[in-house]
């Protein structure tokens, strides 16, 4: 290990320990991140050792690595499967179309679009209400919600009213501060910026660590998945000036391209499945790589 691979990988885990002090991390929670960023684009199954080893870094022990497995198994996220002494922990087939969806969201160039009102009907209202309330639409009475197009109408659970783009784009911008939380959302890229601003000119250090590059971008993606999923992403033309969610996508994007390929690297050469090493790429992790590249353009 160089001189300069020593002073990137220390100052790398001085930051790494506030973002966790700032933002301490749930077992499962930090498990659905290496899944969703390592092992779901390589196939969905992994070796519970390497997840050990990975949370370890992060201060989740051993115990609580096993007692969130457990769960989830238990919610049908994951089962399990052994060869010899190991046990290997596949993704259930809807939480891999989950993992997926969230991809295309963390990965894909934002797109812009009209909206659409949706009046709820049916049994399950407050649910379906919720469910609409994660998709990024707002409530605007019992049974009334609005928000970008986003959902395919089979999806959309009540009628569909599609509505253009208002021209007063101020007067849109003073509409969507009402209806959502728009400072909260604010406030969450911010904190995303400050804590993972300082790690810009960090990976420009030539001979950061391999396990140090996965081990920030885990926490990258943990961090941005948990921000991003959660703003309702609504069009530029809604969004204030000076809009963080921006900022922040650009600071991910440049992040995750440039710990790639030491990430990367690291992945093939620790983890494991029954059959052999996880690949270091794939066309899916290929397909991540290349919508950020272009949405960085």
């Amino acid at each position: 290990m160089t001189a300069a691979t020593n002073h990137a990988d220390a100052r790398a885990s001085q930051l790494i320990r506030q973002i966790l002090a700032e933002t301490p991390l749930k077992a499962a929670g930090f498990i659905v991140t290496i899944y969703g960023d390592v092992v779901e684009p390589r196939g969905g199954v992994a070796w519970i050792g390497n997840l050990i080893e990975i949370c370890a870094q992060v201060g989740i022990s051993e115990t609580l690595v096993r007692t969130a497995v457990s769960r989830l198994v238990a919610a049908g996220r994951l089962s399990g499967e052994r060869e010899g002494r190991r046990s290997y922990y596949r993704l259930s087939k809807s939480a891999g179309s989950e993992f997926a969806a969230a991809a295309r969201i963390l990965f894909g160039i934002p797109q812009e679009g009209n909206w659409q009102f949706v009046h709820v009907s049916g049994p399950s209202i407050e649910d379906d209400m919720q469910t609409l309330k994660r998709a990024g639409y707002a409530r605007l009475g019992s049974r009334i919600v609005v928000g970008p197009a986003r959902l395919p109408a089979e999806a959309v659970p009540g009628l569909i009213f599609h509505a253009d783009m208002p021209e007063d784009h101020d007067a849109l911008k003073a509409f969507a501060l009402e209806y959502w939380d728009l400072p909260s959302y604010a406030r969450a890229y911010e904190t995303f910026l400050e804590q993972f601003g300082p790690l810009s000119a960090l990976v420009e250090i030539p001979g950061i660590s391999q396990a140090t590059a996965l081990i920030i971008r885990l926490l990258l993606v943990h961090r941005y998945r948990t921000v991003h999923l959660h703003d309702p992403r609504l069009p530029a033309a809604a969004l204030p000036d000076n809009w963080p969610g921006k900022a922040a996508r650009r600071l991910f994007s440049h992040l995750y391209l440039r710990l790639s390929p030491a990430a990367d690297a690291f992945v093939a050469r620790t983890f494991l499945t029954a059959s052999g090493p996880l690949p270091a790429s794939t066309p899916a992790t290929n397909i991540r790589i290349e919508m950020l590249t272009d949405g960085a353009v």
